[in-house]
């Protein structure tokens, strides 16, 4: 068995993220809604949806920190754009166990939003513990370690133009490198 194995393809991606960006668009025709993309993972799917969306919109970030694997989160940086009346659009990487998705929106909500939905590119739906609203998806995938696109090893390879899933975590844990022709054929 491989180590690595494609998930989904760059054309997969642009062609879910295209069809991603025209339903949102079609969806909030003529409002104005807020972006805000929960940092770092999510930045190459945020940047392809923005772009592929056909509306006046809102750009702005969040950041989040972890306490210890206690399963507490924080917010490290609170949204810059005033949110109150506005229709936010939580943008996510992946939402698996639902917990962080249900903090961030309780979070968000207090500041009397006029509507709030949540786009994920990816789905890991068999790891909920929590329901919580997840109006668009990109792709439901399943347990697997994954990487590329946004998601990273040890900060490595976020900026490898598919995605992923690692067979083998000890392979990564043995030799950072590993991945690397995966992540960049055409220069390795």
């Amino acid at each position: 068995m491989a180590d690595f194995v494609e998930v989904a393809s760059a054309d997969d991606l642009a062609r879910r993220v295209a069809e991603l960006g025209e339903q949102i668009s079609a969806d909030y025709a003529g409002r104005e809604p807020v972006m805000i993309g929960v940092l770092n993972g999510c930045v190459p799917f945020f940047a392809d949806l923005v772009r592929a969306m056909s509306i006046d919109l809102a750009v702005d970030f969040l950041s989040l920190t972890r306490f210890d694997g206690s399963g507490r989160v924080g917010m490290a940086l609170d949204a810059g754009v005033p949110l109150g009346g506005r229709d936010v659009i939580l943008v996510e990487d992946i939402v698996d166990t639902g917990l962080t998705l249900v903090t961030l929106r309780k979070v968000l909500e207090l500041h009397g939003l006029a509507s709030l939905a949540t786009v994920a590119l990816l789905d890991k739906a068999p790891r909920r513990i929590v329901e919580v609203p997840l109006e668009y998806r990109g792709f439901e995938v399943g347990d697997e370690f994954l990487i590329g696109y946004g998601l990273d090893w040890n900060h490595l390879y976020r900026n490898a133009r598919s995605l992923w899933a690692v067979m083998d975590l000890s392979v990564l844990q043995g030799d950072v490198d590993a991945f690397a022709p995966y992540a960049y054929p055409a220069t390795v």
